[in-house]
C-alpha cells in the first residue's frame, strides 16, 4: 500500500474516516505527508487501494499520488455529511486542506485557489487564518455549513464557514471565527482550552464537544446554527475538569482527555494520563454534560475507587459508537489494543466485554484478550454507516485494520 506511513504517536495524529455512502475509507498519514483512499466492499467490508492518483492526494505529489497544498504532517480526517468533501488538518502545515470528492471513485481533488487551504501563517496557494497553530483535529457540522478545527498549539477552536455547494472554505473576520484560551485579538475567549485535541459535533448540530489534553478537560459549546459560532457558559457548566480551575466543575479520571465522541444523550472521552474512557449524560436540550454517577462514570485500565476496570489499555486516544448505539469502540496506542465496551441504550452505561471478545491486541500481556493484526500503535477507530464493520488505523503499524463486528446483544424485553 502506498502512504500509509505513520506519524507521531503522542498527539494522537494517526487517523481515519469513513464516507458516509460507506464506499471510501480515508487514512491521513504524516510521515508521508499523504492521504490514502481506499475503496471499500459493503458486502465484505475489505480494503482496496486505487491505482495512482485516485488512490492517493500526498504533498508535492509523492509515491504516484495527487499533490496537494498544505498537508505537511496531515493528523486527522474528516468527511462531509453529504458526501461532496474530505478535509483535513496538518500539524506541521498548521492548516486545514479542503478536497472535492467523487462520490463515484472516492478520488479526491483540492480545491482551487484559497478555498482549497486556510493556513495559520502565509502559505502560497492558501488563505491566511487565525488560531490554526498546530492543527489536530478536525469536524464538520451535520447540516454541512460549518468546519470546525481544534489546534493543539494555539490552545484554541477555529470556526470556518464552509460552502455548501463548493466546499470551499473561509473564516469569519469577526470573533465568531475562532475561540482562545489566552486572549487574542479577533478571537472569543473560552475556559480550559489549553491543547485541543478531540472534537466532535453532535447530531443534531447544536453542540461541540472538546477534549482538551493539558487542561484535563472536557468543554461543551453551544453552537449557533445561523452563524456557527461557539458560546460556553462560564458558570461552570461549560467545562468539566480534572483539577479545580475557576468557572469549571471538577470531574473523575479525565486526565489528559483527547478524544470525544457523542451519541444522542452520552459523550465519552478517552484520556491518556488517566488512562481511562470517562462517560457523561448530555441534555440534548442545553447541551450541558453531567458526568455519570457510579462505576458508570469511568473505566479504567488501573483500578481506581469509583471506575470498572478495564483490560489492556493503556494510553487510549481513540473513541467511536456503533450506528445502533449497542457498543462502544475505543483504542489504546501503548497496548496495541482496541477495547469493546457493551453500552446500555437506556442509560448509556459502557462496561467492557467479560470475554476475551472484549479486547483484540498485537501482543496481549495477559489472558481475556483476542490476539490481532496490525494494532501496534493504533489510535483511531470508526464504524461503517451499516454498523456492520470497524476500522481502526495505526502508527507501528502502518496499517488500517479491518474487523466483522459481531451481532448487537439484543436488549431483553420488559414484561
Amino acid at each position: 500500500m502506498r502512504a500509509l506511513d505513520g506519524p507521531a504517536p503522542f498527539v494522537g495524529s494517526n487517523a481515519l474516516a469513513i464516507s458516509p455512502d460507506g464506499r471510501n475509507v480515508y487514512v491521513a498519514s504524516s510521515r508521508s505527508d499523504a492521504i490514502a483512499i481506499f475503496a471499500r466492499n459493503s458486502r465484505t467490508g475489505k480494503l482496496a487501494q486505487r491505482k495512482g492518483r485516485a488512490g492517493c492526494v500526498a504533498r508535492r505529489g509523492t509515491d504516484s499520488c495527487a499533490p496537494a497544498r498544505a498537508l505537511n504532517g496531515p493528523n486527522s480526517v474528516a468527511v462531509s455529511a453529504d458526501g461532496r468533501n474530505v478535509y483535513v488538518t496538518s500539524r506541521v502545515s498548521d492548516a486545514v486542506t479542503a478536497f472535492r470528492r467523487n462520490r463515484s471513485t472516492g478520488a479526491l481533488t483540492q480545491l482551487r485557489g484559497a478555498g482549497g487551504c486556510v493556513a495559520d501563517r502565509l502559505a502560497k496557494g492558501c488563505a491566511t487564518g487565525r488560531a490554526l497553530g498546530g492543527a489536530d483535529v478536525v469536524a464538520v457540522s451535520p447540516d454541512g455549513e460549518n468546519v470546525y478545527v481544534g489546534a493543539f498549539t494555539a490552545d484554541a477552536v477555529a470556526i470556518l464557514d464552509r460552502n455548501p455547494s463548493t466546499g470551499a472554505l473561509t473564516q469569519p473576520a469577526d470573533a465568531t471565527g475562532c475561540v482562545v484560551a489566552t486572549p487574542l485579538a479577533g478571537c472569543a475567549t473560552g475556559l480550559a482550552l489549553d491543547a485541543p485535541e478531540g472534537l466532535a459535533v453532535s447530531g443534531d448540530g447544536a453542540n461541540v464537544y472538546v477534549a482538551s489534553a493539558s487542561s484535563s478537560a472536557v468543554l461543551s459549546f453551544a453552537r449557533d446554527a445561523s452563524s456557527g459560532a461557539l458560546t460556553q457558559a462560564a458558570d461552570g457548566s461549560g467545562c468539566i475538569v480534572q483539577s479545580p480551575l475557576a468557572g469549571c466543575t471538577t470531574g473523575t479520571q479525565i486526565g489528559g482527555a483527547n478524544a470525544v465522541a457523542v451519541s444522542g444523550g452520552d459523550v465519552y472521552v478517552t484520556t491518556l494520563l488517566s488512562k481511562s474512557l470517562a462517560s457523561f449524560t448530555r441534555d440534548e436540550g442545553t447541551g450541558l454534560l453531567t458526568q455519570k454517577s457510579g462505576t458508570s462514570a469511568c473505566a479504567i485500565y488501573v483500578l481506581a475507587v469509583g471506575c470498572s476496570l478495564v483490560r489492556e489499555f493503556r494510553a487510549p486516544e481513540g473513541v467511536a459508537v456503533s450506528p445502533d448505539g449497542a457498543s462502544v469502540y475505543a483504542t489504546a496506542f501503548a497496548s496495541g489494543a482496541i477495547a469493546v465496551f457493551n453500552r446500555n441504550t437506556t442509560s448509556g452505561g459502557v462496561m467492557q466485554k467479560r470475554t476475551a471478545r472484549g479486547c483484540m491486541s498485537s501482543r496481549p500481556r495477559r489472558p481475556g484478550c483476542i490476539r490481532g493484526r496490525g494494532l501496534r500503535g493504533v489510535s483511531s477507530i470508526a464504524v461503517s454507516p451499516d454498523g456492520r464493520f470497524v476500522y481502526s488505523a495505526a502508527f507501528k503499524s502502518d496499517a488500517v485494520a479491518v474487523f466483522k463486528r459481531a451481532a448487537a446483544p439484543r436488549t431483553p424485553r420488559k414484561g
